[in-house]
């Protein structure tokens, strides 16, 4: 199987059995630290361009989001990495290679809070 073609069995299953526990606590202290630290994780345009390219395709390996962008490999592992300590992108392994995904519970959640704004 190529790159291509196996890459949906990249990204781990939903991690989302319960989504409307991710939507409750919507207000407060919490709330509010939880939002400043989604809105520092999409506050990098090549951040959102990646969120932008997973919400494209189920998923993508490391190599396919860094032949999409003019920015180092390096650079994009960390731009990965914020967004998956943020919990806005998922990762599996296969190997060497690592899949992403977005994790759309966490994205129904960012919206939620900053519709409440």
């Amino acid at each position: 199987m190529s790159e291509f073609q196996d890459q949906d069995l990249l990204c781990c299953p939903p991690s989302d059995p319960q989504p409307q526990a991710l939507l409750q606590g919507l207000e407060g202290p919490e709330a509010d630290d939880e939002l400043a630290k989604l809105a520092k994780a999409i506050g990098h345009p090549a951040r959102v361009r990646i969120l932008r390219m997973l919400s494209l395709k189920e998923a993508r390996v490391c190599s396919q989001i860094v032949g999409e962008l003019p920015l180092a490999q390096s650079t994009v592992s960390e731009h990965l990495r914020i967004l998956k300590d943020s919990g806005l992108i998922r990762s599996s392994q296969d190997g060497p290679r690592i899949g992403y995904c977005i994790n759309y519970a966490m994205l129904r959640k960012l919206k939620a809070l900053v519709a409440i704004i």
